[in-house]
């Protein structure tokens, strides 16, 4: 197994671009997700978007407990979470990595598909996947899905909330949130946001600590403009970190068996350390007639800090290590100028979408090893190492070649129109043209890349049989740049270049409570790197195709009084150039569902329950590294004491289901997840 250094998925992945827009609709009640107009940038409302959007609530996240993004995406229904590494994630949908984190609309993709950390959601409202191709709201990216996250808005009036949990393995939490109005007459509004969570974990020696705080202020300087401000700081520790993860066979293939679900490769030393600052401006014009335009500025400053240990095999009771200490800083600007607005055209009521974006990215970054000839590669104790009791190299080398330093650039434009070709026909038609650079070197490789004036089209038409119900269809386009992918000819590699069709039905029933989505999607993506082979100098990748159809079915809202659902299944089936089943990681069926019911004799209590099942996955190359089909079960309480007080009960694996977490990529390593465990919340808010 070829030795991966830990800084190469650092800091860019973590960083995320926000914008802060004033929403168009409130936020969502219940379970009646209502996509926010940010997601689709085109303003547009799930049924009339023609493709697959999922909604999880506050009121989700609330009721089963849900602080991180890793455990909301598992209740996504499109979404598999790929978590292959204590502090590490992978998101897939439709058989394609998930690239794009956005913000109130806004955002710039990652660069290795990879979530650094935990993003905690205590400072946003929602959270919105869009399912399918994005080139035209987002940019570059993959044909998998867009994650957008909708944050928490300072209010008209003062409301507060304080949230105390405690958990299994001494897991704490504390939340805190004040919103309102700061003068009189309510042109200032602000918001508070603070939380600290910490806890151990089943994982021996594994810890965590997070840290938030932000605020936000709101000015409306005119009845036509109003000026957002914000700053947060998010500081997130975490001690016995994994890089890789338990191996599942050793050197010779033989399958490696654990007596238990606490068994980690992380070391007393080892840990990752992630430290975030943001800060953004806003401006939001309305020019009348419907028409208005907004203006945002984001910074963002990372660091990252790491001692990290790798397992490359395992013999008999030797295990070929690896250790480094890495440091690395990225800095980061982003702006977004847009301008949205209806016009009349033949007799009829069109909307209209354009604008323009900017990001840059600087990543700096340097790894530490023991020596210079040998890194910091080592033999040693397999049984020690699973015992915590591997010592510390000296980390007191470097050199250039261990070092990151370049700049990613992308600039765009994009329109798009949704017109009214009938009262009952809409076509949804627009366009985005991107241009990406990348300059500078990572590890003693150049990490560059020139693609101008490239262009994803995107087309769709909704058709509304009834006030409840609509069929429609889409087709876009969607591509991604490759900075240090180089193919057999020693030339990097041709972007990634993606497309997605989907066709659907949509309808709104129960007075419109209940909404459900049926979709039959096919997706395709070129210049997938599929092998490398070595020339004695370096790894040379051979480029193939990927493509994966599947059926998505939802259903999300109020199913009659009291009852609140979100469900769905999904089936995809991914194959490669020689239409062999590719990518075995995601599994062809998953069944995702949360419900919870409250009791009409006694209407301060409510009941639920979230279940999840999915079918076997394996390793593409060695079928003996699989996890069977498993299913889970989580249980919720709560209880309204009265109209300040409140508390909960959550129940999380009532079965104590042992499960491999991923086996994301052909990976032979993995960890368990987490054995039945409990939480216990009381709740203030005014």
């Amino acid at each position: 197994m070829p030795i991966v250094h830990a800084a190469d998925d650092l800091t860019l992945p973590a960083i995320q671009v926000e914008s802060v827009q004033n929403r168009d609709e409130g936020p969502s009640e219940g379970y009646e997700g209502r996509a926010s107009s940010s997601t689709t940038k085109l303003g547009l409302t799930d049924k009339q978007t023609p493709q697959g959007v999922t909604t999880i609530t506050r009121q989700e996240l609330d009721d089963f407990k849900i602080t991180g993004i890793k455990d909301a995406l598992r209740a996504a229904p499109s979404v598999t979470v790929e978590q292959t590494e204590t502090d590490r994630t992978q998101f897939t949908s439709r058989g394609f990595d998930i690239n794009n984190f956005e913000y109130d609309g806004v955002g710039m993709p990652f660069v290795s598909s990879v979530l650094v950390g935990e993003q905690d959601l205590a400072e946003y409202e929602q959270i919105d996947v869009l399912h399918g191709a994005n080139g035209l709201m987002s940019g570059a990216g993959n044909p998998s899905a867009t994650v957008n996250f909708v944050r928490k808005r300072p209010t008209d009036t003062f409301q507060a909330q304080v949230e105390t949990t405690v958990g299994s393995w001494d897991g704490r939490r504390v939340d805190v949130d004040v919103a309102g109005p700061l003068t009189d007459s309510g042109n200032v509004r602000g918001r508070f946001i603070y939380s600290h969570d910490k806890g151990n974990s089943w994982m021996d020696r594994y810890s965590h600590e997070r840290n938030i705080a932000a605020g936000l202020l709101a000015f409306d300087v005119s009845d036509a403009d109003t000026v957002t401000v914000g700053f947060s700081q998010h500081n997130s520790d975490a001690n016995g970190s994994t890089w890789g993860n338990l191996p599942l066979v050793d050197s010779s293939g033989n399958p490696i068996h654990y007596s238990g679900r606490s068994s980690n490769i992380g070391q007393p030393w080892t840990y990752w350390n992630l430290h975030t600052q943001r800060a953004f401006v806003e401006l939001k014009h309305d020019f009348g007639n419907d028409w208005n335009a907004t203006l945002t500025a984001t910074g963002i400053q990372e660091k990252q800090n790491t001692n990290m240990l790798y397992v490359d095999s395992v013999t008999d009771d030797v295990a070929g290590a690896y250790a480094n200490h890495t440091r690395s800083e990225a800095h980061q600007l982003i702006g977004e100028a847009k301008v949205q607005g209806p016009f009349n055209l033949f007799g009829r009521e069109h909307q209209l979408t354009f604008g323009a974006a900017y990001g840059r990215t600087h990543q700096k970054g340097q790894e530490y090893d023991e020596d210079i000839e040998n890194g910091s590669a080592f033999d040693t104790s397999f049984s020690g190492i699973l015992a915590g009791a591997t010592p510390m190299p000296s980390f007191g080398v470097t050199s250039e070649a261990l070092g990151q330093n370049f700049q990613d650039t992308q600039k765009s434009l994009f329109a798009g129109a949704r017109f009214s070709l009938a009262d009952d026909l809409h076509w949804i038609a627009g366009a985005r043209m991107l241009s990406a650079d990348g300059k500078g070197t990572s590890y003693g490789s150049p990490h560059s890349t020139r693609e101008h004036g490239k262009v994803t089209p995107y087309t769709g038409l909704v058709y509304d049989l009834n006030e409840a119900w609509s069929v429609y269809g889409s087709w876009t386009q969607i591509y991604n740049p490759q900075y240090n992918a180089v193919g057999l000819d020693h030339r990097l590699l041709d972007p990634l270049e993606g497309k997605s069709m989907e066709v659907g039905i949509k309808g709104s029933v129960l007075d419109q409570r209940l909404h459900l989505t049926g979709a039959l999607f096919k997706t395709e993506q070129r210049n997938v790197v599929v092998s490398t082979v070595y020339d004695g100098s370096q790894n040379l990748s051979i480029p193939g195709d990927i493509k994966s159809h599947g059926v998505e079915l939802q259903a999300s809202g109020e199913v009659s009084p009291g009852i609140d659902l979100l469900a769905g299944y999904t089936y995809v089936h991914i194959d490669n150039d020689d239409g062999d089943r590719a990518r075995k990681y995601v599994p062809a069926h998953a069944i995702r569902a949360i419900a919870t019911y409250r009791l009409p004799s006694l209407p301060q209590m409510k009941v639920g329950a979230r279940v999840s099942w999915q079918t076997k996955v394996e390793n593409d190359n060695n079928g003996a590294i699989a996890q069977n089909a498993y299913g889970l079960v989580d249980l919720m309480s709560s209880y309204e004491i009265d109209s300040h007080w409140s508390t909960s009960l959550n129940l999380n694996n009532l079965t104590d289901r042992k499960y491999l977490l991923s086996l994301y990529n052909n990976a032979t390593t993995a960890s368990y997840g987490a054995p039945r465990n409990l939480t216990a919340s009381v709740t203030w808010k005014y």
